[in-house]
């Protein structure tokens, strides 16, 4: 038995959900895969294939890296400690996911377990690698303990984790990756939309320079001293209609101006920027769907609307980018 969660795409309100505004997002058929197993030894062992990880580690271990790792974010927290160096390698959010569940349930581990993991998200690129990591593995060992949690602990495990990794996390694809689906996020409650059925596509340019949570920091002042937010907000709800009511014309309009706030606050990268323009030459729309970078010249990955397909094949082409096949994931975290 095997636990999967899946990725997600933020198709509008990235940076601007952080400080309330309206977000729209969807899940996709990408997924965290997680196996929790019974061992021998009394130790936790770790196998994530996709990052070269294998290693047995003992209880106390675990204990004193999440008692580390949550000293470094209250120092985070009162600023005197940058966030990027909170979990110093990917491998610790997927320890202290596991060791945040047995002290928020104030269990002790008394038998070995293995965790197994392996991923078809890319990492670090804007597609919730962590929000499913986490929600994966808890709800792994959840059933693997046979301990029933409701999907507010599930949420709120989730999001002291990934607070850990970004800084201050809206919980957005905490939220996408537990529930599945297409939703719009406005005040704090979540509206269920239907999956688009416009023709999208998913473009990788690439692992960025910068964490989201570096973005995160460095997008704040814009939102804090400005009415950018607002601007987001308005671009958001415009595009929700258009998705709403498949008008393919809208939806293109609406990424376009999404992509150009993105732009002002400094998170698409000069080279992603000329991408974007030739994809809108060719008649379409793109947008970066993650925090983006603010350094480097890759941005994670875009989001393209476009009915030109072997054109936007070109492009990737002459770019160098990967162009990655998605469809909407209507399940949230699920046993398969």
């Amino acid at each position: 038995m095997k636990v999967l969660a899946p990725g997600k795409l933020i198709l509008s309100g990235e940076h601007a959900v952080v400080y309330g505004h309206p977000a729209l997002a969807m899940a996709v058929n990408r997924y965290v895969m997680v196996r929790a197993t019974p061992q021998a030894a009394p130790h936790i062992s770790f196998d994530l294939s996709d990052l070269a990880y294998q290693r047995r580690v003992s209880i106390s271990t675990l204990d004193t890296l999440k008692k580390r790792i949550k000293q470094k974010y209250q120092r985070f927290v009162a600023g005197d400690f940058k966030i990027r160096g909170v979990l110093q390698k990917p491998v610790e959010l997927a320890q202290v996911a596991f060791s945040l569940f047995f002290e928020a349930l104030n269990i002790k581990v008394t038998k070995g377990i293995k965790i197994e993991v392996q991923s078809t998200i890319p990492i670090g690129c804007g597609m919730g690698s962590s929000a499913a990591t986490v929600l994966s593995i808890v709800r792994a060992v959840a059933n693997h303990l046979e301990i029933d949690l409701t999907p507010e602990m599930f949420y709120q495990l989730g999001l002291e984790a990934e607070n850990m990794q970004h800084g201050y996390s809206s919980g957005l694809d905490l939220q996408v990756s537990l529930h599945g689906g297409c939703i719009y996020v406005k005040e704090g409650q979540i509206f269920q939309r239907s999956i688009p059925t416009m023709p999208m596509y998913l473009v990788n340019t690439g692992l960025p320079q910068t964490t989201t949570g570096q973005c995160v920091e460095a997008a704040a002042p814009f939102f804090k001293t400005s009415r950018i937010g607002d601007d987001f907000a308005a671009v958001t709800d415009a595009m929700d209609l258009a998705f709403q009511a498949d008008h393919l014309e809208h939806a293109v309009q609406a990424i376009r101006a999404n992509h150009q706030l993105l732009a002002k606050i400094g998170v698409v990268p000069q080279s992603v920027q000329q991408f974007v323009s030739e994809v809108e030459h060719i008649g379409g729309a793109a947008k970066i769907c993650g925090a983006g970078a603010i350094a480097g010249d890759k941005a994670g990955v875009v989001l393209v609307i476009t009915e030109n397909e072997s054109a936007l094949n070109t492009l990737c082409e002459n770019h160098q980018y990967t162009l990655l096949p998605i469809a909407g994931e209507s399940r949230g975290v699920h046993v398969s």
